[in-house]
């Protein structure tokens, strides 16, 4: 077992919001009279809010200034959030808690990485606040996946090298983010059946932490 890191995606991966984020961005659609639907949010999978909120544009004749953008991304989040008060730690995904023990107990660091700037609030909700030796999120960072910047400052605040962590993320954007940051790629959920992750997994129940560990 060489790896001696593991850095978390959030969303899809710990907990899932997908369908918050669905029914926040359909409710700013709606009140622009954008169309919105199931197959146009699978574009918006792994991608910031600001370019998330550019493919919804696509639809609309309007033209947008940056700041109206700005009102409606930000409008979205107001949505987003208020559907996040619900969320406890009953809504941790099967196996995760398992798989974060494990590591712990063997002295392997944790950490998350998401480009959510919802990041420290969710993980308030679900009770995982300061259980992780680092968090690297959407506030901190310039780019957002398949860059790998939000892997690489997760891995530095764990003082470790890219090459000794493990990602796992559930986007076919955060696969490549973690292959382009020279880490080992973990497919799961969505993921599972990205061929450039190493390993494939459809939850974290059914993982194997020799072969997660491994090289």
């Amino acid at each position: 077992m060489s790896k001696r890191a593991v850095i978390f995606d959030l969303d899809g991966v710990i907990v899932s919001t997908d369908e918050f984020h669905y029914e926040a961005w359909k409710q700013m659609a709606e009140d622009e009279g954008i169309y919105f639907d199931k197959k146009i949010n699978e574009r918006l999978r792994g991608v910031s809010r600001m370019e998330s909120l550019e493919i919804i544009l696509e639809r609309s004749e309007t033209l947008y200034t940056l700041q109206k953008k700005e009102d409606l991304a930000e409008r979205k989040n107001n949505y987003y959030r208020n559907l996040l008060n619900t969320l406890s730690e009953m809504d941790i995904l099967p196996g995760v808690m398992n798989v974060l023990k494990a590591l712990k107990e063997l002295g392997i660091k944790i950490a998350i990485g998401s480009s959510s700037k919802n990041t420290p609030f969710i993980l308030e909700r679900i009770k995982l606040d300061g259980y992780f030796d680092a968090v690297a999120d959407g506030n901190e960072i310039k780019y957002s996946k398949p860059h790998p910047e939000v892997f690489l400052l997760a891995a530095a605040k764990l003082g470790m090298d890219a090459f000794e962590c493990v990602v796992i993320e559930d986007a076919d954007a955060g696969i490549e983010a973690a292959n382009a940051g020279g880490m080992k790629a973990v497919g799961v959920g969505f993921a599972a059946n990205c061929l450039n992750a190493k390993y494939r997994i459809k939850d974290l129940s059914l993982i194997s932490i020799d072969e997660l560990l491994k090289d």
